[in-house]
């Protein structure tokens, strides 16, 4: 079986046990951010979807159901910009997880899971249950190399 009809079928299956049908739309848009591996912003989908044309509100209305029930993670990393990805897409990561963020290209890329600790090594008992989102901006390799 071919690796895209393997993926394919991942996603079929994927939208399946979320109750959701297996679209053409959903099965492309699923497909883009899996093989990114990254979170991506709804206009980076959109240019890779380019050449199916689908449209603008039939995407969005498809990244936010997929959000609803979480297919894909949604997620502003302080820079007021949706991004999303799909929540196996980062392979060594299936919970929260930290980003780094380009600030000169604005690519994301996934960071491994960190954990957080006081200086004893446990979290403290006020902390625990919450929700930690790290972002970490600077310059990307591509970008100094660039310059």
């Amino acid at each position: 079986m071919s690796s895209i009809k393997h993926v394919h079928n991942e996603i079929r299956a994927l939208l399946r046990a979320n109750g959701l049908r297996a679209t053409t739309p959903r099965i492309a848009v699923l497909t883009v951010l899996h093989e990114q591996r990254a979170p991506m912003t709804h206009e980076q989908i959109m240019e890779t979807l380019s050449e199916h044309a689908f449209d603008k509100a039939t995407v969005w209305r498809l990244l936010s159901e997929l959000s609803t029930v979480s297919v894909v993670r949604r997620m502003d990393l302080g820079d007021r910009v949706w991004r999303y990805e799909l929540l196996d897409a980062c392979r060594s990561v299936t919970s929260e997880h930290s980003h780094f963020l380009c600030n000169s290209c604005h690519d994301v890329v996934c960071l491994p899971e960190l954990t957080v600790t006081d200086q004893e090594g446990v979290l403290p008992p006020a902390l625990q249950g919450s929700q930690f989102q790290v972002r970490i901006e600077g310059t990307c390799k591509a970008c100094v190399t660039a310059a």
